[in-house]
């Protein structure tokens, strides 16, 4: 049996190539992410697994996983650490090999295994690795079983049963592809500027696509791990503008931007101008409550106030549901209410039957986006986000505060604010008519506009987003007035971008 694991051990030393090195930060809200090295060593991978397969016989699922790694120098190698833990609880384990998340997502139900872990760190810079999983599919960890993984890992305490079994799965992307254009293909001619950051969705994406029809441009599809352009990450504003650039140049009718791992999806419309994710959710609805009576959705809450006021919307009779941000909450949520979809604005889209199988999965977003502007006839991409009523938002602003003392901070910030509406004091110039805490402080000023601090799930960062509905200096009044509170903590450092 393994030693417990240490939070912190010097490299190149004894210690570290005989003890667990697991840090604590690492275990997230939803996800696990560790700096490689610095954070996590090998054989602290082997204790998760360890303390993943123990948790499984403890949640009563049966012992049987798939497993996938993403395109890093290391990622195969933690995975196989990873693997040798599960393989000491008695897992059945079958590896489906270099793949995007939403491919592992799939194997579990091609496979009919009740469980996932995709060692992946998604957009994060290269250096950071990590581990998404879950024992429901569709569904994937949340704090629950993250918080109690996180102390069997700790504690050390692993069911030792032993007699697992390991079977690498051959032809899995070829499956998942099949499953996705197992279709007619698209009518209305489309090209698609298609980019990947030269992370794991290069692999997969440009096929996918062109195979239902679309005349791909591939942009930065190459896989190379060390990102040499900009990190694949849709919200990032070096790929927004890459994919705006080659839009422009190639005239072509919409872009698509992947992240690292493949379960999100940007949107470049006609022009050349970026699409934030819940405004592209707020177009896939009309789309979609048009097709489908009475349709239910769920955003999370840093997403745009249209999915509330939207004259088509509630034209189609759909409802929205607002709920906490981060893919395991949105894809929870979607799952408990049989909802139709859930958008959330850092580009993840959550799709039940008949359009997906209730995961995340940028490709069936990016395929979504594309049968809508089939089925608006000879409306541009950038037609139909005109019709949408005009609000002035920023992109997530994400100023860096330690994981320690992140959530400390955004609660201090919380009773802050609590007491200002206690009090009737005003921010950004108006009262706060409505202050939202079912995940860090949404607040809500009179007139439509509205800002948003939480603490970020998956990196030592805060998460700020602002808009209104009235003008772009209202927005930019809400974020400094937000700002203005943040800069009070000196646990708050610089924005990676700003408005």
């Amino acid at each position: 049996m393994l030693p417990k694991p240490q939070s912190a051990l010097a490299p190149n030393t004894f210690a570290y190539e005989t003890t667990p090195l697991v840090k604590p930060t690492g275990f997230r809200e939803y996800d696990a992410r560790w700096l490689l090295g610095e954070e996590i060593n090998l054989m602290g991978f082997q204790a998760l697994g360890m303390g993943l397969g123990t948790l499984l016989g403890e949640l009563g699922v049966e012992r049987r996983i798939v497993t996938g790694h993403d395109f890093r120098s290391y990622s195969a190698s933690v995975k196989l650490a990873l693997v040798s833990g599960l393989l000491s609880t008695g897992c059945e384990v079958h590896d489906i090999g270099l793949a995007v998340s939403p491919m592992a997502y799939f194997a579990q139900f091609d496979l009919e295994v009740p469980a996932v872990a995709m060692v992946t760190a998604s957009h994060n810079e290269n250096g950071w690795t990590g581990v998404k999983m879950g024992a429901e599919r569709p569904l994937t960890f949340g704090p629950d079983e993250m918080g109690r993984l996180k102390d069997i890992v700790l504690a050390a305490k692993f069911d030792g049963t032993g007699g697992g079994s390991y079977r690498f799965v051959e032809g899995m992307a070829g499956r998942y592809r099949v499953a996705l254009t197992d279709r007619p293909k698209l009518r209305r001619p489309i090209r698609a500027v298609v980019a990947c950051g030269n992370g794991t969705a290069g692999a997969f994406a440009p096929q996918v696509l062109q195979d239902i029809g679309l005349d791909v441009v591939p942009l930065d599809c190459d896989l190379d791990h060390t990102f040499p352009r900009y990190n694949p990450n849709p919200e990032d504003l070096k790929m927004l503008a890459a994919i705006s650039e080659k839009v422009v140049e190639t005239g072509a009718d919409v872009g698509f931007g992947f992240d690292g791992d493949g379960d999100r999806c940007g949107v470049i419309d006609s022009k050349g101008e970026a699409i934030f994710a819940d405004k592209v959710g707020v177009m896939l609805a009309r789309d979609l409550s048009a097709v489908h009576a009475n349709a239910r959705f769920v955003v999370d809450v840093k997403s745009t106030g249209l999915f509330k006021t939207d004259p088509v919307l509630a034209g189609n009779g759909a409802e929205t549901d607002y709920w906490k941000t981060g893919h395991s909450y949105i894809k929870r949520r979607v799952n408990a209410l049989g909802a139709l979809a859930g958008f959330e604005k850092s580009g993840h889209f959550f799709f039940n039957a008949p359009i997906g199988r209730g995961y995340d999965d940028g490709l069936v977003a990016a395929i979504a986006v594309c049968d809508m502007l089939e089925r608006a006839g000879d409306k541009t991409l950038a037609a139909l986000r005109d019709e949408l009523p005009t609000t002035w938002g920023s992109p997530t602003m994400s100023p860096h505060c330690a994981d320690e003392v992140k959530y400390d901070v955004v609660d201090r910030v919380v009773d802050r604010l609590t007491a200002m509406k206690e009090a009737g004091e005003s921010l950004a110039g108006q009262p706060i008519a409505d202050l939202i805490t079912v995940n860090g402080a949404r607040i809500v000023n009179p007139d439509g506009t509205w800002g948003l601090v939480r603490a970020s799930s998956n990196k030592p960062e805060l998460v700020v987003v602002v808009e209104s509905p009235v003008a772009e200096e209202r927005m930019r009044e809400m974020f400094h007035a937000i700002d203005s509170i943040l800069r009070q903590h000196p646990e708050v450092g610089e924005y990676n971008q700003t408005i």
